[in-house]
């Protein structure tokens, strides 16, 4: 069955068919013309790769933040600002959208460590309501992580999971319109300890989803600090050499009835990673979901999954070389070959060579890992890939690393965001970066997908960099030197030499405002409001967010198609869902369903595919968790939102 969508009028485009090659050609100078000149520099040079390159770059997103309404801040604890030390308490916090109260808009719930992650309701021509309070899901100072929304008991509403920092992590069953009630004591999901990321998927095939969730390891003490966080230990960063601080991630299987057990021994998935996020890749194409684990300090770990009931350590066998400082990750077939990749970005390799702006060269090489301390590197550094990784699969259970090839060495990144943003056929990737305080300011990425064969740089093309009026930093605290203050230890450091440029700034009176980078954490991309084309939304460390808004569909005619799942055999939501889009050049796009967008975010969203020049898609295709082959026959008309309905037995 499917719903047809309004879309808005599309501009004709105004170049003639004889016309068509020129007009092609033709690129616009940058729309960049504030910033520093670094970054002005980059504008230029995107411009003139862009002149040589055939994907198509000619529309632009704008940050629409306070048409919007949305007023949230992120905010940091003292350990990520003015008592800072290198604790992994700036990793941030995630972003994640869902439509929760069945009014076919999808709804942000965005999360911070200090005051109230909030949820804010889509109420249409682009504006959101704050209705956390109503909703029932103020967590105050809750030190919180990762969120993510999936349909546990698969009455077709999201609920909701949300991680936090030894403040016990939280399940809240959605009720309808828009109510959530907490159900984490039930549930038995209220770990206390060092969590961040979390993905639901149907591990064991029982059309109930399970709940995966990571945890870093012991990197605070049990002294606490202003709003109830728990201080950070003064070697944070070395924990992952001493073994007695692991700290094991967790498997739930969910029971039913809201009810989840431990199941990590029970099934062999014992991961003492320092981990932050995973997800879900079916490496050996049996149906059966298999989870890889990211290590921020360390090797990853791809956990093979065995008939539904034990896991093994199968890393080597599929991975033979990890990322050392990994962050990110996302599960998708970059290449049209009907083959699920996997795109790894590392951060923590990032952090031993400070690269000078305007240095892009070095930005998109691996790093230099000599610097790094000896005992970072236990077992030596062979098995190691120190950046961004791209394993392209080629079949037969083999993956071969191309991020070089292919162009997607970028700096400083968090979480990669992968869909169509100019609806060609070919998945891209944004990928939120930054390390903000003390460091100099790093980029968010855009890769637009050239047919599989390499990435355009675009962040500048598109708008995204440089941010709204050029700005690269934000006051990150302000301190009182004369008075309550002044045995911080910024106060005196800020006096020495060097001082005003590392962004202290005193007032007469003695007060210092200490100035920062800004950087993006996490970003979900989805069409925000209706016109048929992906926006993008951010969560900022320690700022508001960005919501930037495509004009896409007010420069091109552009088709599209969304798909909604929903099991009848398998879980409501259809994660695990394999889903491929034929179009009438019988040319493949698939996507798998599961739920996975940027760092520490899990959003229960439509599949989107975007379809060229084609106004349909010849049929659909989808592989079901259970295992069913449903094909839905064409001609399927773009601009519609397809509910595919799996056959069998309703739950």
């Amino acid at each position: 069955m499917t719903r047809h969508r309004v879309a808005r009028p599309a501009a004709l485009l105004t170049c003639a068919l004889v016309a068509l090659a020129s007009c092609r050609a033709r690129r616009r100078q940058p729309v960049a013309t504030a910033g520093p000149p670094w970054l002005l520099a980059r504008a230029r040079q995107e411009v003139e790769q862009a002149e040589r390159s055939p994907v198509f770059h000619d529309f632009q997103f704008t940050d629409r933040l306070e048409a919007s309404g949305i007023t949230f801040q992120n905010r940091i604890v003292d350990d990520a600002g003015k008592a800072y030390k290198k604790v992994h308490y700036d990793h941030g916090t995630g972003v994640c959208a869902a439509d929760v109260d069945g009014d076919g808009l999808p709804d942000l719930y965005f999360v911070t460590q200090l005051g109230t992650s909030k949820l804010w309701k889509n109420v249409g021509g682009g504006r959101f309501v704050n209705i956390t309070a109503a909703a029932g899901l103020e967590m105050p100072d809750a030190v919180a992580a990762a969120c993510a929304f999936a349909d546990i008991d698969n009455d077709g509403l999201p609920d909701l999971f949300v991680t936090t920092v030894r403040h016990g992590n939280r399940l809240f069953r959605n009720l309808g319109g828009g109510k959530f009630r907490d159900i984490t004591a039930q549930a038995g999901v209220g770990y206390v300890g060092h969590s961040s990321g979390a993905v639901f998927f149907d591990y064991d095939g029982d059309g109930l989803v399970d709940l995966f969730v990571t945890n870093v390891g012991v990197y605070t003490s049990n002294e606490k600090g202003p709003g109830g966080y728990y201080v950070g230990l003064p070697d944070a960063f070395h924990g992952h050499t001493h073994p007695d601080r692991a700290e094991a991630s967790i498997l739930y299987h969910n029971l039913g009835g809201g009810r989840f057990k431990d199941v990590t021994r029970e099934v062999g998935l014992v991961d003492r990673s320092w981990s932050g996020d995973a997800t879900v890749i079916d490496v050996n194409d049996d149906g059966l979901p298999d989870l890889y684990i990211l290590n921020m300090q360390g090797e990853n770990h791809l956990w093979l999954n065995q008939g539904g009931k034990r896991f093994r350590d199968a890393t080597r066998e599929y991975f033979p070389k990890t990322p050392w400082g990994a962050m990110g990750v996302k599960a998708f077939d970059f290449d049209g070959d009907g083959r699920v990749d996997l795109l790894v970005t590392d951060m923590h390799s990032d952090m031993w060579v400070n690269v000078p702006p305007g240095d892009w060269a070095a930005e998109t090489r691996k790093a230099d890992s000599a610097p790094a301390p000896a005992d970072f590197f236990p077992n030596g550094k062979a098995q190691f890939i120190f950046g961004n990784a791209l394993f392209a699969n080629r079949g037969g259970g083999r993956f071969e690393e191309v991020s070089d090839t292919v162009g997607v060495e970028t700096y400083w990144p968090w979480g990669p965001s992968v869909d169509d943003l100019n609806a060609d056929g070919w998945d891209d990737i944004f990928i939120a970066a930054g390390m903000n305080f003390p460091h100099r300011y790093g980029i968010n990425s855009v890769l637009l997908n050239d047919a599989g064969r390499h990435f355009l740089p675009s962040e500048f093309l598109l708008g995204v960099e440089p941010r709204a009026h050029g700005v690269t930093d934000q006051v990150w605290f302000t301190l009182d030197c004369n008075g309550a203050d002044r045995w911080q230890f910024f106060c005196a450091a800020c006096r020495e030499p060097g001082g005003a440029e590392a962004g202290c700034r005193f007032d007469a009176a003695g007060r210092l405002t200490m100035i920062a980078s800004r950087g993006s954490r996490s970003a979900v991309l989805l069409d925000l409001d209706g016109d048929g084309d992906l926006d993008i939304v951010t969560n900022e460390f320690n700022a508001r967010p960005q919501i930037l808004i495509s004009d896409l569909a007010q420069r091109r005619r552009i088709h599209f198609l969304e798909v909604r799942l929903r099991g009848t055999a398998s879980n409501r939501e259809g994660l695990g869902a394999r889903v491929t889009v034929v179009l009438p050049d019988d040319r493949r796009i698939l996507k798998v369903m599961d739920g996975k967008s940027g760092y520490l975010s899990q959003s229960d969203l439509p599949l989107y595919f975007g379809l060229a020049a084609a106004d349909h898609a010849a049929s659909l295709e989808v592989r079901w968790p259970s295992g069913q082959l449903q094909t839905v026959p064409g001609p399927i008309p773009a601009g519609k939102v397809l509910d595919v309905v799996e056959p069998g037995r309703p739950q």
